[in-house]
């Protein structure tokens, strides 16, 4: 690998982890689940939807161009983890027993079966077809991060996580916040992850930014390593979610200058999280 070039040194179908230093330089992670709108073949179709209507849920569920807005993490000398694959075939973010999972009540556990309006995505599970969904797409993943973070606990004895999302600037049917007045910024904490001068930071400079932020709002918690969660406080994690007409038109996908300027943003974040 040539110095201070990206090293794509796991690349599977459904997640890749990017780095400019196998060794873990600094103690950040960046994961970004929800970016990707590919939907393997013999998930595709299993669906109900014709494409019109798949083209339009996308449109909506996705996080659109996260995986750039939060890419300044390999410049820094940290470690980008992105999902390759839609969330609407498997969420790698949800806990994997629907029973655990809150949007499990709306068809969005781990594995999707209505949209954001409460139709059907997808023709019925079998118990089987989804023991299979999660053996090949959400089991693989869970473990890569869980890896990834090891690796950096073994050299510095912490792990700092930014889990990067974004959303939409009025409310979707699904969503269980239905309030129309959306911050621009939404920071979700976990009790046990996340450092309240972690917060105070991050607010601190999207205050300067001019830019409104709520903490757990519309969107709660952040994203841990079953591995780590609520057990290893080593393991420190922060989501944060950028309202999307601050970066892209929400009608057509299409990014606007707004892009630089949030990504410049989010890399100021990173640049402090390094110390926490």
């Amino acid at each position: 690998m040539a110095d201070g070039v990206p090293c794509k040194f796991w690349l599977l179908m459904n997640f890749e982890i990017i780095t400019r230093d196998t060794a873990c330089r600094i103690p950040l992670v960046v994961h970004v689940p929800h970016s990707s709108t590919i939907i393997p073949p013999d998930i595709r179709q299993a669906w109900c939807l014709d494409d019109h209507e798949l083209q339009r849920e996308l449109l909506c569920m996705t996080d659109w161009y996260t995986d750039r807005l939060f890419d300044g993490v390999v410049e820094l000398g940290g470690t980008l983890f992105v999902n390759r694959v839609s969330r609407l075939a498997v969420d790698p973010e949800r806990f994997p027993d629907d029973s655990q999972e809150v949007m499990a009540t709306k068809g969005m556990g781990a594995v999707y079966t209505h949209t954001a309006d409460g139709r059907a995505l997808r023709h019925p599970v079998s118990p089987e077809e989804r023991t299979r969904l999660l053996d090949t797409y959400f089991h693989p993943y869970a473990k890569a991060f869980a890896d990834v973070v090891a690796r950096i606990l073994d050299r510095h004895g912490r792990c700092v996580i930014l889990d990067g999302h974004s959303f939409s600037s009025a409310p979707l049917p699904y969503e269980l916040d239905q309030r129309n007045d959306r911050p621009k910024i939404c920071l979700g904490t976990d009790d046990v992850h996340t450092p309240e001068s972690l917060v105070r930071s991050i607010q601190a400079l999207c205050a300067a930014q001019g830019l409104r932020v709520e903490q757990n709002r519309p969107f709660a918690g952040t994203y841990v390593p079953l591995r780590y969660w609520r057990t290893d406080p080593r393991v420190r994690s922060v989501m944060m979610e950028i309202r999307r007409d601050l970066y892209m038109d929400e009608q057509t996908g299409v990014e606007t200058p707004g892009l630089l300027r949030m990504r410049e943003l989010i890399l100021s974040v990173m640049q402090q999280m390094e110390t926490v």
